[in-house]
């Protein structure tokens, strides 16, 4: 809701104790089906295996990098993703699998106004149709929101259908499509962006515990009732 300053103009609402937030510190996030590890070195010959479980490459249409294909490719590309300041970037770790299966990052980490984005997502077959994905967003979340973050952002290629469905599975809201916004592997990428904000988190994380709860989940990740029930329910 808008106020108004002296003059009658509408302005923001007040932040009267509003002070920048830490940046993300790299360490491990722990729930009930994977834990988010400081990305490693270690985990090149596990992700690479899991990538490779795949029977083609359409995994990585949308994403920046093409898939690695050798212990090589892949240490390149794990390496220059810790080598960027700008971001934190974790390995999923899955209890079931016992080994990483996939990859995501804290980006664009803008503490003097609280916001961040979840990006870099990228998920192995061994991820795919499990609970696990939606467990580490979560992770992360609820890590941005306890330090104080205001805002969590989620941009994806507006073609992309998957990307932008899984992430208002969880509760994100769209918010507009940036057009042109630049180019991937030769092509027009237009941009959709989503995003929770810290007054919609209490509802989402209750909604999300709920719904990971053992009453709900079994220890397979089987559930009883989906993620939207609680969602609505809330």
């Amino acid at each position: 809701m808008s106020q108004f300053n002296q003059y009658g103009q509408p302005i923001g609402f007040a932040l009267p104790d509003w002070q920048p937030v830490a940046r993300p510190a790299a360490i491990a996030l722990t729930g009930r089906f994977c834990t988010l590890q400081p990305l490693q070195d270690a985990h090149c010959a596990p992700l690479l295996a899991a990538f490779s479980l795949a029977g083609d490459d359409r995994d990585w249409t949308w994403l920046g990098a093409d898939q690695p294909r050798s212990l090589t490719a892949m240490a390149r590309w794990v390496g220059e993703k810790m080598a960027d300041i700008g971001l934190v970037c974790y390995a999923v770790f899955s209890h079931a699998h016992q080994q990483a299966v996939g990859l995501v990052c804290f980006a664009n980490i803008d503490q003097q106004n609280g916001a961040l984005e979840i990006g870099h997502v990228t998920w192995s077959p061994l991820m795919q149709r499990s609970v696990l994905g939606s467990e580490a967003i979560y992770l992360l979340l609820n890590q941005a929101f306890t330090l104080g973050y205001r805002r969590v952002a989620w941009r994806c290629d507006s073609t992309n259908h998957a990307s932008r469905r899984a992430a208002e599975r969880l509760g994100f809201t769209f918010e507009g499509r940036f057009r042109q916004a630049m180019t991937r592997k030769q092509r027009n990428r237009d941009t959709d962006w989503l995003s929770v904000i810290d007054t919609e988190w209490p509802v989402i994380q209750q909604a999300i515990t709920g719904w990971f709860g053992e009453g709900n989940m079994d220890s397979h990740g089987q559930q009883i009732h989906p993620l939207h029930h609680f969602l609505k329910r809330n």
